[in-house]
C-alpha cells in the first residue's frame, strides 16, 4: 500500500482487544498520548498516528479533513479492523468528527478533546500559514506554551514545555501550512445533527483557543453527546491533565463499546435539506437555441473569500447599498467566478499577473489587498519583491516605488507574528 494512502502510526496493547485510535493536535505527535497508554492498553489495542510531516512522518500534505480521514481508514484497514473507538485532540478531533459523518458504520464511539465545529476563522488560519511560509515555524513554536498550557503548568513543567516547543519546531513547514488550510476549511456546524455515534466532548476550563463555549456548542448539536470540563487545563488537555483524560476516555469508550458489541446500530434516517435552486442564465448565440449554465456567483464568492479573506469580503458587503450592490455582485460573479475560478493557471500565477497589472494602472488601494491575497496564495515576500522589481522596468520607477511602499507595509502587517489564539 502506498505511503501516501496511510499514516505513520504505532500500535500498543493486545492484538485481540478492541481498537482505539488516538488523533494528535496540529504540531503534536503521537507522543502527546504517552501518559494515557499504560492504562488504556489494559482495555484496548491502541493505535496512535502522526499527521503528515509531523514526528518524521512522510511529508505528503493534506488540505482537507476528509483526506486525512480516508488515510486513517486505509491505515486501520491494513490492520484488518472494521470498527474502532476514536479519541482526538484539536485537529485530531476534527478528523474523528469527519469519520463519524462520512463513515458512521466504522466508529463505535467518539471523544472530541479541545475541539470545535469550526476552529476560529479561516482568515486566522490562513494568516498563520503566511507567517510560517515567511518566518518558518520558530515563531509558532515559541508561542506554543501560551496556546497549549496554563501558566502554572508551564512554570512547573519546563521540560514538557520545551518538548512541546521542539515538537512544533521540527514539523515540516509545508505540511504545517497545509494543516492550517485543513483547519481553515473545516466547518461542520450545520452537520452536527448527523453525528450518530455516542460522543464525549472534553474541554480545558482555561482553553482560550477552543474555549468551553465551543464544547457546549458541540454537545448541543450532536444528538448523543455529553460534556466534561477539565479544571486546571488549557488546550493540550491530555498532556496537562493526563489522569483526568484517561479516566474520562475509559469510562466513555468502554461503555459505548459494550453497548454496541452486537454491531453498529441502524443509522437514523437523514433527511437532507433540499439544495437551493441554482440560478441559471440563458444565453442566445447566433444560429443556436438557448443554452443554460449555472450562475457562477456562488463559486465566485467562495474563491473571493478564500483569496481575499472573510474580513475583506464582509467589509465590502457591509459597505454595499442600493447604488453599489449590483457592482459588487458583478465583481463576485465575473471577476471571481468566471476568471479566478478558471483552471488554466494556478492562483499563485494569477496573483503575479494581478500585482503587475495593478502597479501598471496605479491602483494602489487594490494593490494592498492583493498583496495580502498573494501571500495567501503562496507567494513569499521575496517573490513579491521580484514581481515589483520587474514592474520597475516595464511600468516605470515611480509606479514601482509607490507599489513597494504599499507592499512593504502590508507584508510587515501580515508576516509579523502576533499572539496566536488558534490551537
Amino acid at each position: 500500500m502506498s505511503e501516501t494512502k496511510t499514516l505513520q502510526h504505532r500500535t500498543d496493547g493486545p492484538d485481540d482487544a478492541p481498537l482505539l485510535v488516538l488523533g494528535p493536535a496540529l504540531g503534536a505527535t503521537w507522543h502527546m498520548w504517552d501518559r494515557q497508554i499504560p492504562e488504556l492498553t489494559r482495555h484496548w489495542r491502541v493505535l496512535r498516528f502522526d499527521l503528515p510531516g509531523h514526528g518524521g512522518a512522510p511529508a505528503h500534505p493534506a488540505v482537507a479533513a476528509t483526506d486525512l480521514a480516508e488515510r486513517l481508514l486505509a491505515t486501520v484497514d491494513a490492520l484488518g479492523v472494521d470498527r474502532f473507538g476514536f479519541a482526538g485532540c484539536s485537529l485530531g478531533g476534527a478528523i474523528g468528527a469527519q469519520l463519524a459523518l462520512d463513515h458512521p458504520e466504522r466508529v463505535s464511539s467518539l471523544a472530541l478533546i479541545s475541539c470545535s465545529a469550526r476552529h476560529t476563522t479561516p482568515d486566522a488560519w490562513r494568516q498563520r500559514g503566511v507567517v510560517v511560509r515567511t518566518n518558518g515555524l520558530d515563531p509558532i513554536a515559541a508561542s506554543t506554551p501560551e496556546r497549549w498550557f496554563t501558566a502554572g503548568f508551564a512554570t512547573a513543567q519546563p521540560a514538557i514545555v520545551e518538548w512541546a516547543v521542539q515538537m512544533v519546531r521540527t514539523t515540516d513547514p509545508g505540511c504545517y501550512i497545509s494543516a492550517c488550510e485543513t483547519m481553515a476549511a473545516f466547518d461542520i456546524r450545520q452537520e452536527l445533527g448527523r453525528i450518530g455515534v455516542p460522543a464525549l466532548v472534553v474541554a480545558g476550563a482555561e482553553d482560550e483557543a477552543t474555549p468551553p463555549a465551543d464544547a457546549r456548542a458541540l454537545v448541543a448539536g450532536i444528538p448523543d453527546a455529553r460534556l466534561a470540563i477539565v479544571p486546571g487545563a488549557s488546550h493540550l488537555v491530555p498532556v496537562e491533565q493526563p489522569g483526568a483524560v484517561t479516566e474520562l476516555l475509559i469510562r466513555h469508550l468502554t461503555t459505548t463499546w459494550q453497548q454496541s458489541a452486537a454491531g453498529p446500530p441502524a443509522p437514523a434516517p437523514v433527511i437532507a435539506p433540499a439544495p437551493p435552486q441554482a440560478t441559471v442564465v440563458a444565453e442566445l448565440e447566433a444560429g443556436e437555441t438557448s443554452s443554460v449554465r449555472v450562475d457562477p456567483y456562488d463559486a465566485g464568492m467562495k474563491v473571493r473569500r478564500e483569496v481575499l479573506g472573510d474580513a475583506h469580503v464582509d467589509r465590502a458587503a457591509e459597505a454595499a447599498d442600493d447604488f453599489t450592490q449590483d457592482f459588487q455582485d458583478f465583481v463576485t460573479r465575473y471577476t471571481w467566478g468566471e476568471i479566478w475560478d478558471r483552471p488554466g493557471i494556478d492562483r499563485r500565477t494569477r496573483s503575479v499577473s494581478t500585482l503587475s497589472v495593478l502597479v501598471a494602472g496605479g491602483h494602489l488601494e487594490e494593490l494592498a489587498f492583493h498583496t495580502r491575497a498573494a501571500l495567501r496564495n503562496g507567494l513569499t515576500p521575496a517573490e513579491i519583491k521580484e514581481v515589483l522589481l520587474h514592474t520597475g522596468v516595464y511600468c516605470g520607477v515611480p509606479a514601482a516605488n509607490a507599489a513597494f511602499a504599499v507592499a512593504q507595509r502590508v507584508i510587515k502587517e501580515e508576516t509579523t507574528p502576533e499572539e496566536q489564539t488558534a490551537p
